[in-house]
């Protein structure tokens, strides 16, 4: 992620113009912080878990699920808008059917973050911290290279599924399950 160089700080409403003009990057404090495409593997694995996602979240209509390109507006004066690269809130926080014109002010229940290649994961425990300070309640940090996830609780608990181990949605989600190899593997 590259810091451009401001002299004035930007608001949310000036993202989403750089958007429709075919900028991308994330808003923080005031400053756009330019992203890059992250390679086929990450978008081949945002697919694979959010298709996860999706076919448990639909059919009993529990609430809201978008891809990064949505935003989410989490501080004003100076703005903070973050893109996680799966957000899932539930229709308590969000109604289904709430149509969201721009960036989403409801905080999201679960933010799922995939690390790019060069991402360490010190980086990515700060982001996943990030969104726990804002709210959310359940963050995943897929790590590709390692064929992990990083299980992100409000209490400040992290751990680490590996191997052939499965990913559930805990309180947030109560009974989805996923396989980690259908993640990396699909």
């Amino acid at each position: 992620m590259t810091t451009t160089e401001a002299t004035s700080l930007l608001t949310a409403e000036d993202l989403l113009r750089l958007h429709s003009e075919g900028g991308r990057g994330e808003l923080i404090r005031g400053v756009l912080c330019e992203t890059m495409a992250s390679g086929q593997r990450h978008g081949k694995i945002v697919m694979n878990l959010g298709s996860e996602l999706r076919a448990f979240i639909k059919p009993g209509r529990l609430g809201t699920l978008v891809g990064s390109d949505s935003g989410v507006w989490l501080e004003h004066d100076p703005d903070t808008v973050r893109e996680p690269d799966i957000a899932f809130t539930s229709a308590d926080r969000l109604p289904l059917g709430e149509d969201v014109d721009g960036y989403a002010e409801v905080v999201p229940d679960l933010v799922v973050e995939v690390a790019s290649p060069g991402d360490s994961r010190r980086a990515m425990n700060d982001k996943a911290r990030m969104w726990l300070s804002h709210g959310v309640r359940l963050v995943w940090v897929v790590h590709p290279g390692t064929r992990t996830v990083d299980v992100h609780l409000v209490d400040g608990a992290v751990s680490t599924l590996g191997g052939d181990g499965f990913l559930d949605g805990g309180d947030v989600l109560p009974g989805f399950s996923c396989a980690l190899n259908d993640i990396f593997d699909a």
